[in-house]
């Protein structure tokens, strides 16, 4: 029983941060270039 706990609260953790990757992405924000791609001229795309 714990074990499928801790794997839903992990599963949970990991789906927050792909949808928090994927808004900065929309949101023209990336790791790549400082997490600022307006001022990288779209090199991280």
């Amino acid at each position: 029983m714990g074990t499928l706990i801790t794997g839903i609260i992990v599963l949970g953790i990991v789906v927050l941060v792909i949808r928090s990757m994927i808004k900065d992405k929309k949101a023209g924000k990336s790791l790549q270039c400082g997490a600022d791609c307006k001022h990288c001229g779209g090199h991280c795309h």
